[in-house]
């Protein structure tokens, strides 16, 4: 499966392939038909139950279907798992409600959890044959997105607030006019994004393709970062403008 395949409407309405092969690519990641059944069965029986219970109970059993689960791992309700093969986790991680974790892609590794990492809910995690890994202590809050065609890298002691929006690789290019807009994705971009350590996202920033923000940094609130940030500063507007040296404050 080429990166052409992962044109979302392309591969539903590809009619050469039957109903439950655009399934399985699309959100199983496999042709196996026993993996297939054992996904349906933990989805449809485990994934919504409320409480201890359900909590217990899919810390014991997403394990047969993910790629790897450390101790301790908390996974709330109606979690979305896609392509869950490619989602490994360390010690200690928390799940919240409603999460999407998509680790769609072909030639890609997926997405990772090192230990202690927190997503809140409603966030989502999703490749388009990219890969996304978060690094210990990492903390994602509530309504967040991170989006990878190419490479995320969040570092260990993150902080992201709400509502903020992470895009590493993939645009779309305006250089011809003869075909539309959508036809004219670019996968890898510029190269994704790469935040260091002990860097600090306030609510509501995006964070474009090519950034690499360097440890020890804090953006503010609103900001959308479209280039390179220093390491030990404060960050600010839009386009984001170092604003705080904290080295020398």
């Amino acid at each position: 499966m080429d990166s052409k395949a992962y044109k979302i409407q392309d591969s539903i309405t590809n009619q050469k392939k039957s109903k439950l092969k655009r399934y399985q690519e699309l959100v199983v990641g496999t042709e196996s038909l026993l993996y297939l059944i054992k996904y349906e069965l933990i989805v449809l029986f485990i994934s919504w139950i409320p409480g201890a219970l359900g909590i217990f109970l899919r810390s014991k059993l997403y394990s047969i279907i993910l790629g790897k689960v450390g101790s301790s791992v908390v996974f709330g309700t109606n979690i979305v798992l896609r392509h869950p093969q490619k989602i490994n986790m360390g010690d200690n991680v928390i799940i919240d409600d409603n999460v999407m974790i998509d680790a769609k892609g072909s030639g890609n590794d997926g997405i990772t959890l090192r230990n202690d990492v927190f997503i809140g809910r409603n966030s989502i995690l999703s490749c388009k044959d990219g890969n996304i890994e978060l690094d210990e202590r990492a903390n994602i809050g509530f309504n967040c997105e991170v989006f990878s065609s190419n490479n995320v890298k969040i570092g260990k002691d993150n902080i992201i607030a709400a509502y903020t929006y992470i895009v590493g690789g993939g645009n779309y290019k305006l250089d011809r006019t003869d075909i539309p807009i959508n036809r004219q994705y670019d996968f890898k971009g510029k190269g994704g994004v790469t935040l260091g350590d002990d860097v600090w996202i306030g609510a509501h920033c995006v964070i474009l393709d090519g950034v690499h923000i360097d440890n020890g940094t804090a953006i503010a609130a609103g900001a959308i970062v479209t280039k390179d940030v220093p390491g030990l500063c404060v960050a600010a507007g839009i386009p984001a403008k170092v604003i705080l040296n904290r080295a020398k404050s």
